[in-house]
């Protein structure tokens, strides 16, 4: 069977949704990846030897750093893009990749992240992340409806739909009409393992994206005078370290075994934001650490609460004030953390989605 994988794009190192394609990778080795666009410095050795394929933006001057703001060009950038040869094809999609054109009699599985969040339920948002000026964002306002129009009518090129959680499930059901199966993503349970004792500071591990609501946080642990280590670069990271007080570190992006370390041993692990599913934490309770999580999203079913985290109702410093005060009143398990942690593991994601793929192609 001839096997293609297909991936938004390879821009900016291995995050979430790049450590999934590895996954992917590791089950179907000898499958291209077709990508919009790849940055082989920025992705570095994780992507050495892989046969990744690109679109004609690849060949667009300044196309790398400014992808986000080309998304009029996004739709014939994956309707070209050459999967007729292939019997199989496997994409992973959060915003554009699910909308190829597979071979009439190809199997077309997509493993859907969410529906494009800036198209559907993120627009506003979006538009402000870009900085752009008044009249630029009244015309990206008034392109999105024809966008969705495009990403809707595109759905019947998928023949089944996998949703990485279900809130995700939900979208999926919301603004395609369609039905899908929940597989949560994997956690690398073994590279992710508890150590004896721990440190006093809290931790965030985060690209710092204004949806993450890092500031919210900052405030928090402002407010507390506690120890709270900020991981991560991104748009807000300058305006973050201005909010920063003396107990907040900002340490930008670090390697991937310095990030280990951290996550092994500080208190407790902080998601301010709602994920659509949430990888950090659990690789947080993988290594015995527990979480205090905004009650929403993909948290809700990934962290066990009083077992292995709690949450916080409200999207406000003083909500994640009144938890973390709970918290230091509270006792967490390292090996309930870790068993949490353990249901979504590689090897289970392997076994739950190739089972999926040999159902599917039976039917």
């Amino acid at each position: 069977m001839r096997i293609a994988l297909v991936h938004d794009y390879l821009m900016q190192g291995m995050r979430g949704a790049e450590r999934v394609l590895a996954v992917f990778h590791d089950l179907y080795p000898d499958a291209p990846i077709y990508t919009l666009l790849y940055d082989p410095e920025r992705m570095g050795a994780a992507t050495e030897g892989w046969d990744i394929r690109t679109s004609f933006l690849q060949r667009l001057p300044g196309a790398k750093p400014l992808h986000r703001k080309l998304f009029l060009l996004m739709p014939p950038a994956v309707e070209r893009l050459d999967l007729r040869e292939y019997d199989l094809v496997i994409s992973a999609s959060s915003a554009w990749v699910k909308n190829v054109r597979p071979a009439p009699s190809a199997t077309h599985i997509c493993y859907c992240y969410s529906p494009a969040r800036f198209l559907w339920h993120w627009s506003e948002e979006y538009i402000r992340s870009l900085r752009a000026g008044p009249i630029a964002r009244g015309l990206i306002r008034a392109t999105l409806p024809r966008l969705r129009r495009w990403d809707k009518r595109s759905t019947p090129r998928v023949t089944d739909f996998v949703a990485i959680s279900r809130t995700v499930q939900e979208r999926i059901r919301r603004y395609f009409e369609r039905d899908s199966v929940v597989i949560h993503p994997p956690v690398d349970t073994e590279r992710f393992q508890p150590v004896e004792g721990h440190e006093d500071y809290f931790l965030i591990v985060s690209n710092l994206n204004p949806y993450k609501r890092v500031d919210l946080a900052i405030e928090a642990f402002n407010r507390l005078k506690l120890p709270l280590i900020v991981v991560g670069r991104g748009p807000e990271y300058k305006r973050l370290r201005r909010l920063a007080g003396p107990t907040v570190e900002l340490l930008g992006w670090r390697e991937d075994e310095e990030v280990t370390e951290l996550v092994a041993r500080c208190r407790a692990f902080v998601m301010p934001q709602e994920e659509d599913f949430g990888i950090t934490p659990l690789e947080a309770q993988s290594s015995g650490r527990p979480v205090i999580a905004y009650g929403a999203g993909g948290a809700l079913e990934t962290i066990m609460e009083g077992a292995t985290g709690l949450f916080f109702s409200e999207q406000t410093p003083e909500s994640l004030c009144a938890a973390v005060e709970r918290f230091e009143e509270m006792q967490f398990a390292p090996h309930a953390c870790r068993g949490n942690a353990l249901r979504f593991s590689v090897p289970r994601f392997k076994q739950q989605f190739t089972a999926l793929v040999q159902e599917v192609l039976a039917r």
